[in-house]
């Protein structure tokens, strides 16, 4: 058992307060690790209305460009007719090579150390994200850089979610699950806020400072997990969580260790010998399949995602597209009012299905809601900047909801399924699986609108809703097992009320 050279020189933790001081630490290092993840995926979305823009309101600069080139201030691969399917191609490159990685990075991240494999991860994604905007400064108009570049990124990027996820399972039960993931998992949207300001202030200038900023705060932060990632709790004494919701914990082995077995102290933090604890293997991706809602829930994020990842990588140049006197800043900034929504969401998926205990429900409520939510965005989004903004709120809540529910409380609760008999080496490939489904998806949606919108915007939100009706469709079984289940409990109550009282119900 190694410990992180960084808590090794923190100040001690005493025993009483062990527990509840570390899993503050871990949700908070966590939040800031994927946060910088989704900041450095983000810039493509605000920078693409750069690369290819309405040359009709910038001024024209006399003597320096041929004034029969209407394209003269796009960057050239892009500057041609078919930029739609090329700028496509680059998302698509990048998700399919994330979606296929993700799979295996899954499997990897059971069998060695989450901390270096976050910081492997980390480390390329920002070598990678500083690599594309370098193509701005080495003038490089190469389509295949670029896509070459975006394809090892999203490689890369994969070992992001299964790691932190696994990270947050293994210190939180299922108690209230729901609503700490649900906060927690704001930070898909704090870091797409984060990608779409910071590039916003570059974009109109020099666009090779959207990817290199990022790129270097991913990096920095990959040092800092180096140093300071505590995966498990029993790395630095603490006691495990309550993974079924029974309320029975495992022993704090940290009280009671130099009686029983000895420690091990590294400057006043002891750890526990471990030779006693039962070793559970990792599972493998058939296994992980045939945990019960694993693939309704994955089947169902892969359109709830590709949705979601359209108005990721497409929102600003649609933006841009509706109101062209928009600047690229201007249109990344009206952006962000979707992911805020996403954070409001999350929240609010999490708490509702804490309460009732239906995911599933909660899931197809908001994706039922979603999709006409979607229709009266593209019919009146473009009215006023206000207008777009408060439509934007309402489609990230519903949208992002069911996408930050499945991705975080549910990949939790279905990689500590009670079939699994307390082997917790099954939440990063549960995770991989369900997200690597998704993003699929996610890769099909942004290149299937890079195909479909030079016919028409308001065709690409027809697909966007096809989609979202289709996410809904896949969890009908789980839902009507979950309302099966609450009437049984509801007649059970009953029941007891009736023995209770006599049999009369009171």
């Amino acid at each position: 058992m190694s410990v992180p050279w960084g808590i090794r020189i923190l100040p001690n933790v005493s025993r009483v307060d062990r527990n509840v001081t570390y899993r503050i630490f871990i949700i908070i290092f966590t939040f800031l690790v994927y946060t910088s993840y989704h900041m450095s995926r983000k810039p493509i979305s605000v920078v693409k209305s750069v690369l290819n823009q309405n040359c009709t309101y910038i001024p024209f600069p006399i003597g320096k460009v041929n004034p029969n080139n209407t394209k003269w201030c796009d960057w050239a691969p892009f500057d041609k007719s078919n930029s739609g399917e090329l700028l496509g191609s680059l998302d698509y490159a990048y998700l399919f090579a994330y979606a296929i990685s993700m799979f295996i990075s899954g499997h990897v991240a059971e069998r060695i150390s989450l901390r270096y494999f976050l910081t492997f991860g980390m480390l390329g994604s920002g070598l990678l994200t500083a690599a594309f905007g370098m193509g701005y400064f080495w003038n490089i108009h190469s389509f295949s850089y670029y896509i070459v570049v975006q394809a090892i990124g999203g490689m890369f990027q994969s070992t992001g979610w299964p790691s932190v996820v696994a990270c947050m399972g293994n210190w939180y039960g299922k108690g209230k699950r729901g609503l700490i993931m649900g906060i927690w998992n704001s930070h898909t949207s704090v870091g797409n806020i984060l990608g779409s300001i910071i590039p916003g202030i570059f974009a109109d200038h020099a666009w090779g400072w959207c990817f290199i900023v990022p790129g270097i705060i991913i990096c920095s932060m990959g040092i800092l997990v180096f140093f300071f990632l505590v995966p498990r709790p029993e790395d630095v004494g603490c006691r495990a969580p309550d993974h079924q919701g029974t309320g029975v914990v495992a022993e704090d082995k940290s009280i009671d260790v130099e009686a029983e077995a000895g420690s091990t102290v590294v400057n006043s933090v002891e750890l526990p010998l471990l030779a006693n604890k039962k070793k559970h293997k990792a599972i493998t991706l058939w296994s992980a399949l045939k945990i019960p809602g694993v693939l309704e829930f994955a089947l169902c994020l892969f359109f709830a995602k590709l949705v979601s990842y359209t108005f990721l990588f497409w929102l600003p140049k649609y933006i841009s597209a509706r109101r062209p006197e928009y600047t690229a800043k201007t249109a990344a900034d009206l952006s962000t009012f979707f992911d805020i929504g996403g954070i409001a969401g999350g929240i609010v998926a999490g708490v509702i299905s804490d309460r009732t205990g239906a995911r599933a429900s909660t899931c197809m409520v908001m994706l039922l809601l979603a999709a006409p939510m979607m229709y009266v965005y593209d019919l009146y989004g473009s009215v006023s900047y206000a207008q777009n903004a408060g439509l934007l709120l309402l489609c990230g809540s519903l949208v992002n909801g069911p996408y930050a529910l499945i991705t975080t409380a549910v990949s939790a609760d279905l990689g500590t399924h009670k079939s699994l008999q307390g082997n917790s080496r099954a939440l990063a490939t549960v995770t991989a699986i369900i997200d690597g489904t998704g993003s699929i998806g996610a890769a099909l949606g942004p290149l299937f609108t890079g195909l479909i919108y030079p016919t028409g915007w308001n065709n690409v939100f027809w697909m966007l809703i096809a989609a979202d009706l289709a996410a809904l469709l896949f969890l009908g079984r789980l839902v009507t097992k979950e309302v099966a289940s609450g009437c049984d409990a509801r007649r059970k109550t009953l029941y007891d009320k009736i023995d209770d009282s006599d049999g009369v119900i009171q």
